[in-house]
């Protein structure tokens, strides 16, 4: 259970360094393990231009090293087209809104189950916090108080 707690970190962080450069689009593709698919997540996502698609994949290609994942295998960076991020456990798609439309991998990969970024990003842990409900002054610490003269 821990590996899959992990790996949805992972994949939460690469959803989120996409969002701050403003990517388009964004999905997740959770592939079945009977599939035949060679990894677990597909996150994509389109750019507006070359510029800013590499601008996504710069973002989340520091994000993850910044956790100790290095990519293992990159692919279009340069033609800014359609770059794709080798993670193993998950691979990151980054398309011009033509190549996106052109290759279809939402259609390709049909049985997956798609997911909204929101489903895997993390949620912050409710603090517990207690409140004193008393409003009458001999309820305020003893700091609180002031004499009244």
């Amino acid at each position: 259970m821990r590996k899959k707690d992990d790996l949805q970190h992972q994949v939460s962080e690469a959803i989120l360094a996409c969002q701050d450069k403003q990517a388009e689009n964004v999905a997740i593709l959770e592939l079945e393990k009977d599939s035949g698919a060679f990894t677990d997540y597909f996150v994509m996502c389109s750019g507006a231009n070359p510029r800013q698609i590499q601008a996504i994949a710069d973002a989340v290609d520091e994000r993850l090293e910044a956790l100790g994942l290095r990519v293992t295998h990159s692919e279009g960076y340069k033609q800014a087209e359609w770059v794709l991020l080798d993670y193993v456990d998950f691979v990151v798609h980054i398309f011009s809104e033509k190549a996106r439309q052109f290759y279809d991998l939402e259609r390709l990969w049909k049985s997956a189950k798609r997911l909204e970024p929101a489903e895997l990003l993390a949620k912050p842990k409710a603090r517990r916090t207690t409140a004193i409900k008393s409003t009458s002054p001999s309820a305020a610490p003893k700091k609180a108080r002031k004499k009244k003269i």
